[in-house]
């Protein structure tokens, strides 16, 4: 890497933040940079001379603001209702430069070009070393061959600047894979749960959460759930009534309290039997004093927990603001790098200059002397943590221009500075132990000899006690022995830093995160604070925590993202590769989010007595609300799609989630019951992968050999499910019930009266009887056997649906029917009813609409696909439709009956076949009876049948015949009792 360096002429430098980059810059330049303007106006460019790499070279300081490059879902993906939340576990993401960054980009794509090398002088932290990545991606695709550098410091002082110079190394690329690592699983984590919860709650609680969105993280869930554990411990903590005995001992003007050796008992017998012994003889014997050097211990270096945690408690600023300002500081020059979690001095560090820099103030520089003149000079406590990249924080610039919490907290860090480089604060303490009827009490006193580090540090308290003397063996009189009650009391809420101790406890985010996570749980109106400032859950951070609780998984328990940040800092180390956790973490909060969608209702019942009773939603909307799984992939754009139900009735169809710019959908007959995701995979259809769908069919729809559920493909390689949903693969928009439409609407258009079909020019050449090979994601089109023959136009058995005589009755209730013959079921047991004076309007099973055609054809037949029965071992349509003598047959293989449509509407008075058995046994065969010649190839049929589409829309003819042919003639209108025309049932002769 750092061959070739004598071709190194021009260098870009790029630290993390502008105020960093103007600090570098000056100090490398001793103060003679040239500033110019960059493409933002809020990155400065910064050219100097600086001898590096053993020779002159021309150094371009700029600097980013932050991360510039964010990581997202890919387009299909990015809205809400795009897809499934569960799909974002698996879903690709990318990275891309934000709108507020492409200024700051496009700077560097230009400097970079005019340079042989880069030094990265971000911070030296995994967020930091990512940056710097982010950084190299951008220069390098513009020049390749570019060489890169590693400056590793700790603080902007001359110094610590020039060593990173002499001392540059190799960006290191693990701490920067646990960052891609930590930001793609929060990103798929966090939209995932934020899309589910707030889609559901929002629809379960519309007064509370109408417009709140309600979001999770994987580190704010955890730290939410230690604030409610804390509350639910106080809720449900119980007070229990203790006893104890007091002596007290007044001499002169001091009185002394000696405390029971037994400290306490909860039972109040013991406790009385107790204090009656001692008051029958309450002469007190000393029966020793003690007398030993007591040391309060000087604070150990500052590590960046440990300031959050001292700024919050003794100066009352919030975690969040007190690294905004320490990044402030640092950037600045005052301090050292305030993100560490380090507090041990390196050897290497030389603190008396650093000492020596605050002699100059008037208010601790009298002290900062006493430390240079202390035996063996500053002398700081040793910790145990090291991350081995910054030391403790510390000042490194004497300042006392700094006003308002900047000043507070750089006054601050100055003090626990000198404070833990000082001596132990020194004193004498002085125990007296005494016994009264063999019961033992004792009181201590302090005598401060030397306050040291106090002096400078007014955070800690110390203060001297002071009792008389008191020699062992002597004996007095007690003032007072008194038997006192008390109550056991409940622990207090939490504060700021009892949360960040928590969380850096049990490895909930890291020393940068912890103030970003509480603050999120703030804003978010999980937590509030109490008027001293102690963390209160609301309700709704209440009820999340509970509902998850129930669920099985404990959620806002840290074990799950502590578990993440040991893996994150193996990767960091080298010891993990960075693919294998991330999938790990990904399966593991997958199956997760499975489970809490399963058990949802858990979160609605644990919300509910917070924000009042849950919404009533019928299953239709519960299922509404359930965004749903992927089948396959539109053959059209490419995108998922999905079952979705119809606007009327309960049934589905398959649609693109691309609607509406891609209009690709699939529609199920009437026949199809229930259609659902199953999770198995087809092997062979592509693109990968094609879902199996579960079916169930009305009774009587299938040939008897077919079960009425299975699971079947409809990726094109299933040709017995292709041939029972007539699915098609049609390019232009309209088409029937069964099959897929592509550049219309998927969505179930409005009922509306069928329309004539307009006749169309004969095709040149005809359909040739099997189609030709598809792409296996075509769903391909089939043609649907028919056949000839006369029609039966005769057929006036009125039949109910149970395959019985239908009964004739009269209408005897007043009205405009009253005196009218109609049908009913004999026997009572179906809903059966036809009015006798229209005897052929007994039909299809179609139950809305009009009746929907089955195209026939006259083509030679085809191989069988598996599910035709033809007993006599003809052709698939003969046993359909085809003509046997003079009769029509059904898909039954029995005589079909003749009907005629009866509703308002340009097919009414038009003959029909159909049929002959009971509705729920019928086959769903359907044949106009003026269109029994069939055309010479190609889709035939005005409509469909089967489907909700057959509705709104018909599918144009295509063939000869059939487009040639004139509309068919209005039959005449016959009397319901002798069936003769010229008059109705009401004038019949024969009434």
């Amino acid at each position: 890497m750092l061959r070739g360096r004598g071709q190194i002429t021009r260098v870009l430098c790029v630290a993390e933040k502008n105020d960093a980059a103007k600090g570098i810059s000056e100090i490398m330049s001793s103060g003679r940079s040239r500033r110019r303007e960059g493409m933002s106006k809020f990155n400065k460019i910064y050219e100097y001379e600086y001898h590096l790499f053993g020779q002159n070279v021309t150094v371009i300081m700029t600097s980013v603001s932050g991360h510039l490059l964010g990581l997202e879902f890919k387009a299909p993906f990015q809205k809400w209702h795009s897809c499934n939340p569960v799909l974002l576990f698996d879903a690709e993401v990318e990275k891309y430069c934000p709108d507020n960054m492409i200024q700051i980009k496009r700077t560097l794509e230009k400097e970079v070009r005019q340079c042989q090398a880069l030094v990265i002088w971000t911070d030296c932290d995994r967020e930091g070393e990512n940056i710097g990545f982010e950084i190299i991606d951008v220069c390098k695709a513009v020049k390749p061959n570019l060489q890169l550098f590693r400056a590793k410091f700790s603080e902007i002082t001359p110094n610590s600047i020039r060593r990173a110079c002499e001392t540059l190394t190799e960006p290191d690329a693990n701490i920067s894979d646990a960052v891609d690592v930590r930001q793609e699983l929060d990103l798929r984590i966090g939209a995932s749960f934020t899309r589910f919860q707030t889609l559901r709650l929002q629809k379960i609680f519309p007064e509370s959460l109408a417009n709140q969105l309600i979001s999770y993280g994987s580190c704010q869930f955890p730290t939410l759930g230690f604030v409610v554990e804390r509350f639910k411990a106080i809720q449900a903590f119980i007070p229990e009534t203790f006893y104890k005995i007091k002596v007290l001992h007044k001499v002169e003007e001091d009185t002394v309290e000696f405390s029971w050796k037994r400290n306490r008992l909860f039972n109040h017998t013991a406790c009385l039997v107790l204090y009656q012994i001692c008051m029958e003889d309450p002469i007190a014997t000393v029966t020793s004093v003690t007398s030993k050097p007591k040391s309060k211990w000087r604070p150990l270096p500052l590590d960046t927990v440990e300031m959050e945690k001292l700024v919050s408690r003794k100066l009352r600023i919030s975690a969040k603001e007190t690294m905004k300002i320490a990044e402030k500081l640092y950037t600045q020059g005052f301090i050292s790098y305030p993100r560490t979690e380090t507090n041990i001095f390196p050897a290497t560090l030389a603190l008396a200059p650093l000492v020596e820099q605050q002699t100059h103030s008037q208010v601790w520089g009298t002290f900062a002397q006493r430390v240079l003149d202390q035996p063996g000079g500053p002398n700081p406590r040793h910790g145990k943590n090291s991350d081995q990249a910054h030391p403790p924080i510390h000042p490194t610039k004497f300042t006392n221009t700094l006003q308002g919490n900047e000043g507070r907290v750089y006054e601050f860090i100055v003090r626990h500075f000198l404070a833990c480089v000082s001596q132990d604060a020194l004193g004498q303490e002085t125990v007296v132990d005494i016994d009264i009827a063999q019961e033992k009490f004792s009181a201590s006193g302090l005598m401060i000899i030397a306050r040291n580090y106090l002096d400078v540090y007014p955070y800690d308290r110390w203060s001297t006690k002071v009792i008389p003397v008191y020699e062992q063996g002597s004996q007095f009189q007690p003032s007072a022995v008194e038997m006192v009650d008390g109550q056991t009391s409940p622990p207090q809420l939490l504060t700021e830093a009892d949360l960040i101790s928590l969380m850096e406890k049990h490895g909930i985010g890291t020393d940068a995160t912890h103030a970003e996570h509480i603050e999120t749980i703030k804003s978010r109106m999980y937590v509030g604070l109490t008027a001293d400032q102690r963390f209160l859950p609301g309700e709704l951070g209440m009820g999340l925590v509970e509902g998850y609780n129930s669920m099985g998984y404990e959620m806002s328990k840290p074990n799950l993202r502590a578990e993440l940040e040991a893996d994150l800092k193996q990767v960091s180390e080298g010891r993990k590769d960075k693919r294998s956790v991330l999938q790990h973490h990904i399966q593991k909060y997958k199956t997760v989010f499975i489970e809490s969608v399963r058990k949802a209702k858990k979160l609605d019942e644990a919300l509910s007595p917070y924000l009042g009773a849950a919404q009533e939603i019928t299953e239709a909307e519960q299922q509404d609300m359930e965004i749903p799984l992927p089948v396959r992939k539109c053959p059209n754009c490419g995108r998922d799609m999905v079952l979705k139900k119809k606007r009327e009735g309960n049934s589905k169809f398959l649609s693109c989630v691309g609607y509406p710019a891609c209009k690709t959908a699939v529609w199920f007959p009437d026949t199809v019951l229930e259609v659902s995701r199953d999770n198995s995979i087809c092997p062979t259809c592509q693109p990968h992968p094609v879902h199996m769908l579960k079916f169930k069919f009305r009774r009587g729809s299938l040939p008897p050999m077919m079960p009425l559920e299975f699971a079947g493909c409809i990726g094109g390689c299933d040709e017995t499910l292709r041939e029972v949903l007539d699915l098609k693969y049609l390019r232009t928009g309209g088409g029937g019930g069964g099959g897929v439409g592509r550049g219309e609407d998927p969505r179930p258009p409005a009922p509306r009266p069928p329309r004539q079909v307009p006749p169309r020019a004969p095709r040149s050449n005809p359909r040739p009887s099997l189609p030709p090979p598809v792409p296996s994601w075509a769903l391909q089109q089939r043609l649907p056997p028919g056949g000839g023959g006369d029609t039966d136009t005769n057929s006036d058995v009125i039949v109910c649906n149970c395959g019985q005589d239908a009964l004739l009755l009269t209408v005897r209730k007043e009205g405009p029917n009253q005196g009218r013959q109609f049908y009913k079921c004999n026997a009572g047991s179906c809903n059966f009813f036809l009015w006798a004076d229209q005897p052929s309007q007994q039909g299809p099973p179609q139950s809305r609409g009009p009746p929907l055609p089955q195209p026939s054809t006259s083509q030679h037949p085809r191989p069988s696909l598996g599910f035709r029965h033809n007993p006599g071992g003809g052709s698939g349509q003969e046993g359909a439709a085809g003509g046997r003598g003079d009769q029509t047959m059904c898909n039954c293989n029995e005589a079909a009956v003749t009907r005629t449509v009866q509703k308002d509407g340009p097919n009414k008075g038009r003959m029909f076949h159909t049929c002959g058995k009971p509705r729920d046994q019928q086959c769903g065969f359907f044949q106009w009876a003026d269109e029994n010649v069939p055309p010479p190839g190609g889709l035939c049929g005005a409509f469909n049948g089967g489907g909700d589409r057959g509705k709104g829309k018909g599918r144009k003819i295509m063939g000869d015949a059939v487009a040639n042919k004139p509309p068919a003639a209005k039959k005449p209108r016959t009397c319901g009792i002798c069936h003769l025309p010229g008059h109705t049932r009401v004038t019949c002769p024969q009434r």
